[in-house]
């Protein structure tokens, strides 16, 4: 069963497109359970990897924060990740028995976890990070005094996340074709969030011939 609920006009299957959203959008939201088995939330940047046929996104926690304890002991999560998101008005229809919607874009994932706590293995999990955020950054990390980078990564624990299952939601009124037009030329001439939905739309075609669809 989804992880989250996923009509299927708005469900896909396309790894390059999750992966696309996980490179714009890189802050995910984890969340496990607590000991009163509340859901527990987390923010972390994560770093997508393809092995084969496995996807594993890469990061870390402060070793104070005590999701840690709880990754450790339950070894599954959840990963979400939301991108760009806007109201859409009724006004893009063509008559008036319509209301408005939200559209966004989501991913999420269910994993099981690998925990990373060795000073090397956490080494590489960070320049990993690095490297998708801000390569000059590696430099100055590798240039560190020692003592100091042995006490920045004893603070913190790095984790795989293995995806087991990958739910991905393009909210974008696909079914919706009398809208498409206008919908996409007022994104277009938005907000920051609405221009991304602009150019989301024109990936998936959903955007008329004349807009560069």
């Amino acid at each position: 069963m989804p992880a989250v609920y996923l009509p299927a006009q708005f469900a896909s299957q396309d790894r390059a497109l999750a992966l696309a959203l996980l490179a714009e959008q890189p802050l995910a939201q984890l969340t496990t359970l607590d000991a009163a088995g509340e859901p527990f939330v987390s923010h972390l940047p994560l770093v997508a990897q393809e092995r084969g046929q496995a996807l594993v996104l890469l990061g870390h926690l402060a070793r104070a924060n005590p999701q840690v304890a709880q990754l450790r002991q339950q070894g599954r999560a959840l990963v979400s990740v939301l991108g760009p998101h806007a109201y859409l008005s009724p006004s893009v229809y063509p008559d008036l028995a319509r209301v408005p919607t939200w559209n966004y874009l989501a991913l999420h994932a269910r994993v099981s976890v690998e925990v990373v706590d060795g000073a090397l293995a956490k080494d590489r999990l960070l320049k990993a990070l690095i490297a998708r955020v801000e390569p000059p950054y590696a430099e100055q990390w590798r240039a560190m005094e020692p003592g100091l980078a042995e006490r920045m990564l004893g603070a913190i624990v790095g984790f795989e996340f293995h995806v087991t299952e990958l739910d991905l939601k393009l909210k974008l009124n696909q079914h919706r074709r009398e809208a498409h037009a206008a919908t996409h030329a007022r994104y277009a001439a938005g907000n920051d969030h609405e221009r991304a939905l602009a150019r989301w739309m024109e990936r998936l075609g959903l955007a008329p011939a004349a807009d560069g669809a």
